[in-house]
């Protein structure tokens, strides 16, 4: 027989989205069990950017001066190279924010920094190497789900099933969902090459005619991003690893002395980019948040910041009702009613960008710098749009203590 445990709320997924989500729960005093697959936060090439509204968060749970003692790197302006031209994209320095730039930090030192904080809390639970097997249903309700572990099946029951299990849900899935797939025209190739203290000062990416190559400072190393057609992978390597490195170098040529580094295809990950929406988030015991509910493209990095801010609103609109009692498929979908209009506006500006910018359409008088560019680099002013959408997002969410814990 499976272990059974009881519990007011199971999520599924230990990522931003699952572990805000399960921080926030605990420390409104909802008990709460984080069910994550892995036996450690340690996967290469996941998102790393901390944006100014989760710094800006952190604050208002206390956190923020020993979460900026964890090592880190800050980036106060987003800057391109776009056809040889070095552009400012965004400035960050006037946003209502107390911290006025995006802060890189390795994911897996995010979570365990924020699932160290949650232990605190005795209603929190975060059981590693816990994969979904199933939901577990009831007259069409969900009514917790089934694990699988090292030491057997583990079944939980709950009054609310949250899926945080990102952009390959398994929880989505065994719901029935409908997803919405919104087309994107690429993939992108993620690797590490050694920095070196000569290198220029950090970019967000160059571009050049169609090609897009982002580069991020990780203090010791790049982690690198080379957008590619979507499904050409197996095309950019029937030409060969010397052509990919030359191809590297001709986007950023002080690279030219250890692309060699790249000698073999197991350096170089693919990621397949989607951008898709659940046309419903929730049915009656579940709800799915961040990349479960609407996958999104890596432009701009905001995926992890809209993902971390649906964990807010669902704690904000949930928490206090959860404590007492089950809560209705309608105080469900007041989620998704404040959720779904930010998620919406970024991916449209996320498919405009890859529509007009990543694939490399150009103008029509053939300049070297597109109309956009230009704009952003002879109007310093027009910099806070994109500076708010990447930093703060359309309807950041705060922090509202529900008689929580302190």
């Amino acid at each position: 027989m499976p272990e059974k445990l009881q519990t007011r709320s199971v999520i599924v997924g230990g990522g931003p989205a699952g572990m805000m989500a399960g921080y926030l729960l605990a420390k409104a005093c909802v008990p709460v069990v984080v069910l994550e697959k892995h036996a450690d936060f340690n996967r290469d090439f996941r998102g790393d950017t901390i944006h100014p509204s989760t710094l800006e968060l952190m604050h208002e749970l206390g956190l923020l001066e020993e979460f900026l003692q964890q090592p880190h790197q800050k980036l106060r302006e987003l800057r391109g190279i776009i056809n040889g031209y070095a552009v400012p994209i965004a400035d960050f320095s006037r946003l209502p924010t107390r911290c006025k730039f995006i802060a890189f930090m390795p994911q897996w030192d995010f979570l365990t920094f924020l699932s160290s904080h949650a232990k605190r809390f005795p209603d929190f639970q975060l059981l590693m190497e816990h994969e979904l097997v199933d939901l577990i249903f009831e007259n069409d309700r969900v009514i917790g789900v089934r694990a699988k572990t090292p030491r057997g099946e583990v079944e939980v029951r709950a009054d609310l099933v949250i899926g945080c299990d990102g952009r390959s849900s398994s929880v989505r899935d065994r719901a029935g969902f409908e997803v919405r797939e919104y087309g994107v025209p690429i993939d992108v190739l993620w690797m590490r090459i050694s920095k070196r203290a000569d290198d220029p000062e950090h970019t967000f990416g160059f571009f050049r005619h169609g090609k897009l190559l982002v580069l991020i400072d990780r203090g010791d190393y790049w982690q690198c991003g080379y957008v590619i057609p979507k499904g050409d992978f197996n095309k950019v390597k029937t030409q060969g690893l010397p052509q990919f490195q030359h191809d590297l170098v001709a986007m950023a040529d002080f690279l030219r002395d250890r692309v060699s580094e790249l000698d073999d295809w197991d350096k170089i990950k693919l990621l397949t980019v989607q951008i898709n929406r659940l046309r419903d988030w929730c049915r009656e015991g579940l709800l799915c948040i961040g990349d479960a509910a609407h996958a999104m493209s890596p432009a701009g990095g905001v995926g992890i910041n809209l993902a971390i801010q649906d964990a807010v609103a669902t704690a904000n609109l949930l928490a206090e009702k959860l404590r007492r009692s089950p809560v209705s498929v309608a105080d469900l979908r007041k989620v998704q009613q404040r959720r779904e209009w930010p998620a919406v506006v970024i991916q449209y500006m996320q498919v405009l960008v890859h529509k007009y910018v990543v694939t490399g359409r150009q103008t029509r008088d053939g300049a070297n710098l597109p109309l956009l560019p230009r704009l952003l680099n002879n109007f310093p002013i027009l910099r806070q749009i994109p500076a708010r959408l990447v930093g703060i997002g359309p309807r950041p969410e705060h922090f509202q203590s529900p008689n929580a814990i302190s």
